[in-house]
């Protein structure tokens, strides 16, 4: 479906992963599937929307989130990347510190299943310790590897790129967006390894055991068929024509592909007051908007700004809740370890490779940013409630009365603590253009 790679990181397995589990049950808060407004609860939102961008980690983006908010009077209080942050590089020798990027696109990196416990810990993948110190070796021995198989030239095999971080100079709408609404600092992705196991949490909060792309339908219950129970309206708005991951889930994609549609039809349905109670945008995949490694990612910023505007310029304003995070960390260095996890259904990975290190669905992936864009949303405020992005189904079955679709969103925080219900803000702030620069060339990372 989009620009994934399929090279794997060829090591060996040492130990079994142990992690901590706990939570379960199911949701019993937030007040039924009434459409009325409620001024002054959860009630009063009546559509949320999710919108999901490519393979950026933290600290890859909002690393020097806390010297913006300073540059506007707002406490530091983000848990963003150390000024000491630093990881060899694939020849072992070289120690590579963290810098700032000066090119809006790099070349590829690899977030892989093998790729990820080596980022966690590059001399012991699979032990329970995480150093946080094998993102750079990752990423020059996948540039290594894409060579070798014809796929390169990569000319970073060092692995730089894995150390480079953006500023509100280059994202300057995330920055401000990230400021004058609200954000978290421990916010991260499903699971450890790919795209597309991470978007099956994204619609059912498991990927049935999955660290590759499922090669045959996936059964589990998605939020939508839970929507479509309680009577709740929704729409999937597609960037790129005929690309939405719903499709994994046949036959129920198929049935409903009615309300499948296209995003150019996102803004005009905010203005016409036809946004359905729940919206989720599929990212530009195929275009280059969705920000992945080696698009430009002011392009992306520039898309996702129309479409967040669009919905504060319109009537739907008053009354929504737009949640905008990234799929999963791409490699990039992040210094939060993931944390421990419920496991979603207790299924183990079923489609392992030989060479693959063992594992189970009990540590989350690593942390991505989040932005929450609402009227309740509070102003500066930074959640440092750990949670991975299935607490985006655990506020919407919050919201609407549904029942949790597994462990693991069930054991989220329903992040209703980003929002003040009293207060809300019906004339939303000016945001700044995101324009776009011409850096984009693999000589510029350095």
């Amino acid at each position: 479906m989009n620009r994934k790679q399929t090279c794997v990181f060829s090591l060996c397995a040492a130990s079994v992963l142990v992690l901590s589990a706990c939570g379960g049950g199911t949701s019993t808060s937030g007040g039924g599937s009434g459409g009325g407004s409620d001024p002054g609860s959860l009630q009063s939102v009546q559509h949320v929307v999710v919108m999901v961008q490519e393979n950026r980690s933290f600290d890859h983006y909002f690393g020097h989130l806390n010297d913006y908010r300073s540059s506007q009077g707002q406490v530091q209080s983000v848990n963003d990347e150390p000024a000491n942050a630093e990881n060899i590089g694939y020849d072992g020798v070289t120690m590579i510190h963290a810098f700032h990027l000066a090119t809006e696109c790099t070349e590829d990196l690899s977030s892989f299943w093998n790729e990820s416990h080596v980022d966690w810990n590059l001399e012991d993948p699979t032990s329970n310790t995480p150093k946080m110190d094998g993102f750079a070796h990752a990423a020059g021995h996948f540039a290594v590897d894409e060579n070798a198989a014809g796929r390169g030239p990569y000319t970073d095999t060092n692995g730089y790129r894995a150390m480079g971080y953006y500023t509100s100079d280059d994202l300057p709408y995330y920055y401000f967006m990230a400021t004058q609404f609200a954000t978290s600092d421990n916010w991260f992705s499903p699971v450890g390894t790919r795209t597309e196991p991470n978007r099956m949490y994204l619609f059912a909060a498991t990927s049935q055991g999955h660290v590759y792309p499922p090669t045959g339908n996936m059964t589990a219950k998605i939020i939508f068929q839970d929507l479509d129970a309680a009577g709740v309206s929704w729409k999937i708005y597609e960037t790129d024509p005929g690309d939405t991951y719903l499709t994994y889930f046949q036959p129920y994609a198929s049935q409903h592909m009615a309300n499948v549609v296209p995003a150019t039809q996102f803004v005009q349905d905010a203005k016409n007051g036809t946004l359905p109670s729940v919206a989720f945008i599929e990212a530009g995949y195929n275009s280059g908007l969705d920000e992945h490694p080696t698009t430009h990612i002011q392009q992306g910023e520039m898309y996702v700004a129309s479409l967040i505007n669009g919905l504060m310029q319109s009537p739907s304003w008053k009354d929504s809740v737009f949640f905008l995070t990234w799929d999963e960390g791409g490699g990039f260095y992040d210094h939060v370890p993931p944390v421990s996890a419920v496991s979603p259904d207790g299924i183990k990975p079923v489609d392992l490779q030989p060479g693959d290190f063992p594992g189970d669905f009990t540590r989350t992936g690593f942390r991505v940013p989040l932005i929450v864009i609402s009227p309740f949303a509070k102003q500066a405020y930074v959640s440092h409630t750990a949670a991975d992005y299935t607490a985006m189904l655990k506020f919407i079955e919050t919201r609407w009365g549904l029942p949790n679709l597994t462990k693991r969103d069930a054991a989220q925080m329903d992040m209703t603590e980003f929002f003040d219900w009293s207060a809300p803000n019906e004339s939303p702030p000016t945001p700044p253009t995101p324009t776009e620069t011409l850096r984009c060339t693999p000589s510029q990372m350095q």
